[in-house]
């Protein structure tokens, strides 16, 4: 069975942000499955997918917004799937308040979070997720680590 991730994104303007996550499930063999859907602006669409994203065959979702920032907590709240928030740089503080709206997950409701615009390494604690059970993902991440040392 192929493992395959989400990555919602609050907004269309947020693709470029959120690409490198696909990129780098993708150089894993992980498919990813690109998804816009607001917090906000269409909350019952967030609750739905998260509810059903284990029986739509997921095993984490990735989730990036700016601002308010609120996906990543409003999926995590709809699903016991490893959440991973990706706060988005922009708005009038330029990330931090994303940082702080991601992070800052009432207890019981985790949300795994990465650095401001941090898609990949988003992707990568996916990765290291899905390793856990699967040799051939140590291997990549062993074999990528290496490629990441200077020489």
């Amino acid at each position: 069975m192929t493992s395959r991730v989400a990555i919602l994104m609050g907004s269309p303007n947020d693709g470029d942000k959120m690409a490198p996550a696909a990129e780098t499930l993708e150089r894993y063999g992980i498919d990813a499955e690109v998804h816009v859907m607001s917090a906000h602006r269409s909350p019952a669409v967030v609750s739905e997918f998260a509810s059903s994203a284990r029986d739509n065959g997921f095993v984490a979702i990735i989730c990036g917004a700016g601002m308010a920032a609120h996906l990543a907590g409003a999926v995590a709240a709809h699903t016991t799937l490893p959440v991973i928030g990706v706060p988005l740089s922009g708005g009038a503080i330029n990330g931090w308040d994303s940082l702080l709206a991601t992070v800052q997950m009432p207890r019981g409701i985790p949300v795994a979070t990465v650095a401001v615009d941090g898609a990949m390494n988003a992707a990568l604690l996916a990765v290291q997720i899905l390793a856990v059970d699967n040799p051939d993902l140590v291997a990549a991440l062993e074999a990528h680590r290496q490629e990441m040392t200077p020489r």
